[in-house]
């Protein structure tokens, strides 16, 4: 038994997972402003050059959006600004995602983004309206009813 029956799921248009992302988008961004500034004060007090970034810095940059949207996406389904926006992630079966699964959208997500928005455009042509990180990821964001 699943879930959500994804027969009778409402997809999600493209306006609305923007608007999400936007949402989460600021929490991601100060998350990255707490973990710049305290990499400067430490880095500050021990003496150390405090001009650019250097590796773990880099790494927690890198890795602060896997670590957000892999615990909303396995810890019920939804990130602040999907909340917002009435979306929910499920698998393919109607089922809650696991880490695998959202370590590889998140991935994916980056790779729609970074090839100039193409992979999230592509929802526009895709007869299930899916993006290339919920194909990838086998995932499917879907709308949820108003409370």
């Amino acid at each position: 038994m699943s879930d959500l029956d994804l027969e009778n799921a409402a997809n999600p248009g493209l306006l609305r997972r923007l608007a999400a992302i936007f949402y989460d988008a600021w929490l991601i961004v100060g998350l990255w402003l707490v973990g710049a500034t305290v990499d400067f004060f430490i880095r500050q007090a021990l003496g150390l050059n405090t001009d650019g970034a250097h590796p773990i810095l880099q790494l927690y940059l890198t890795l602060v959006p896997f670590g957000f949207f892999g615990w909303f996406w396995t810890h019920g389904g939804q990130t602040l600004g999907m909340r917002a926006w009435r979306l929910k992630l499920f698998d393919q079966q109607g089922h809650a995602v696991g880490w695998r699964a959202a370590t590889v959208r998140v991935a994916g997500a980056y790779l729609s983004a970074f090839a100039l928005g193409l992979g999230y455009l592509w929802m526009l042509v895709d007869p299930q309206r899916l993006t290339w990180h919920d194909r990838l990821s086998r995932t499917r964001l879907v709308m949820t009813r108003k409370d």
